[in-house]
C-alpha cells in the first residue's frame, strides 16, 4: 500500500459535509474538554493527508451513507488544495493536541475555535480557506502549477 495516496479529484460536496461532522468533532471537544474527541480529530485530518477519504470515519460515513441516502451528489473539485486544507488543519489539530497535553487550556481551545471558523467557512458556506491559500501560492509560484494541472483549468472554482 502506497502511503500518501491522496486522490486528484474529490468530491466538494462530500468535504463540505466532513467539515460539518470536523465542526461537530470540535464543539465536543471544547464542551466535554476531553482529549479523546481531540485524538479522533487530529487521527481525521492525518487520515485525510495521506489517504484522502479511505481511512477516516466521516468521510467514510458521508461517503458510503450520507451521500447516497440524501442524493448529495458529486461536484468534482482538484485534491491538491483540499490536501493542502487538510495539512493545515492537521496543523491546527496537532498543535491543539499539544497544548492540551502541556495543560494550557486557554491555549489549546483558542486553537480549535480558529480552526471551527475554518470547518463553518467550508460546511456552511463552500468556502475552503486552504484551497484558497493553495491558490494564492500558486498564482506568486511558491507551489508550482505543475503540483496541480487541474487547479489550472478550474482556476475560478478554487
Amino acid at each position: 500500500m502506497k502511503i500518501g495516496n491522496f486522490p486528484e479529484i474529490v468530491n466538494d460536496n462530500a468535504a463540505r459535509i466532513v467539515a460539518g461532522f470536523v465542526l461537530a468533532l470540535i464543539l465536543l471537544t471544547i464542551y466535554t474538554e476531553s482529549y479523546i474527541p481531540l485524538i479522533f480529530l487530529t487521527y481525521g485530518f492525518l487520515a485525510r493527508v495521506l489517504y484522502g477519504p479511505r481511512f477516516e470515519p466521516f468521510a467514510i460515513i458521508t461517503l458510503n451513507w450520507v451521500i447516497p441516502t440524501f442524493d448529495v451528489g458529486d461536484k468534482p473539485f482538484p485534491g491538491p488544495p483540499k490536501r493542502f486544507a487538510q495539512m493545515i488543519g492537521l496543523i491546527f489539530a496537532g498543535t491543539s493536541l499539544i497544548l492540551f497535553f502541556l495543560g494550557k487550556t486557554t491555549e489549546w481551545k483558542i486553537v480549535l475555535v480558529v480552526l471551527s471558523v475554518f470547518a463553518s467557512l467550508e460546511s456552511f458556506l463552500g468556502f475552503c480557506a486552504g484551497c484558497f491559500v493553495f491558490n494564492q501560492l500558486m498564482k506568486i509560484g511558491i507551489i508550482p502549477a505543475s503540483v496541480c494541472e487541474r487547479c489550472n483549468q478550474m482556476q475560478a472554482k478554487i
